[in-house]
């Protein structure tokens, strides 16, 4: 068994109802996959139209997209969009809900691109799924395909959330999880030859809106939201 079977088999078995899965582990009123998805994608068109200017001119992939969630809430707002999973299962299901979006099947090391392909690439909640001896390889990757100027986005769970790490606990396919703080996804995208790194905790308040979301970074310097990103510049 390769280090990534057991992620492909975890997500294999749960393709058809992940959003179910992940709900019962929140188990929250009004906080489902459905708002937290919508969240981090306003992040990243946000993100994506700063540093670009106009976000529709941006080719991005994501990088275990699992089941496409993201893309039906950015495809028509960005140039286009690419995904790469390593559970084939997760792959045909995303095929279903977005078939004009580009998905490939991958082993979980390098990815099936040549150098310079993107201007983003992104990874939603994924590196705790990796493997930690894996984490230079994958962040390294990442920076493989991008165009100089290029950006990286890395959304994780932020381990110093108390409610984050109790649904990681209560998430079916979460069990071999290995969650990572910000300062060791910003060493690991250094490593890899990223710069201008910048992370910030998210989620502190709900940010339904523009001017939410800026309460919601102001308040990401104390680390404390439920999950965060870090940028990079390749």
């Amino acid at each position: 068994m390769t280090e990534t079977e057991p992620a492909k088999a975890e997500f294999d078995a749960y393709s058809g109802n992940y959003d179910k899965a992940v709900n019962a582990a929140i188990g929250l009123p009004g906080l489902n996959v459905d708002y937290f998805t919508k969240v981090k994608a306003e992040y990243l068109i946000d993100m994506i139209t700063a540093h670009f200017g106009d976000a529709a001119k941006a080719d991005i992939l994501d990088i275990g997209c699992g089941i496409g969630n993201y893309h039906k809430l950015i495809c028509d707002r960005v140039g286009s969009v690419s995904g790469v999973d390593v559970s084939p299962d997760s792959i045909t299901e995303a095929r279903k809900r977005n078939p004009s979006i580009q998905y490939q099947v991958y082993e979980g090391k390098r990815l099936p691109f040549t150098d310079a392909s993107f201007d983003v690439a992104f990874t939603i909640c994924v590196m705790h799924h990796v493997p930690p001896p894996q984490w230079p390889q994958f962040t390294a990757e990442m920076k493989r395909v991008l165009k100089p100027g290029g950006m990286a986005i890395v959304f994780e769970h932020n381990p110093r959330n108390p409610l984050t790490r109790r649904v990681v606990s209560n998430c079916v396919f979460d069990k071999t999880a290995v969650l990572l703080n910000s300062e060791q996804t910003r060493a690991l995208l250094e490593g890899a030859g990223f710069r201008d790194i910048l992370s910030r905790s998210i989620i502190s308040i709900p940010p339904s809106g523009s001017l939410l979301r800026r309460m919601d970074l102001q308040l990401g310097r104390l680390a404390l939201g439920a999950q965060y990103f870090v940028r990079a510049t390749a």
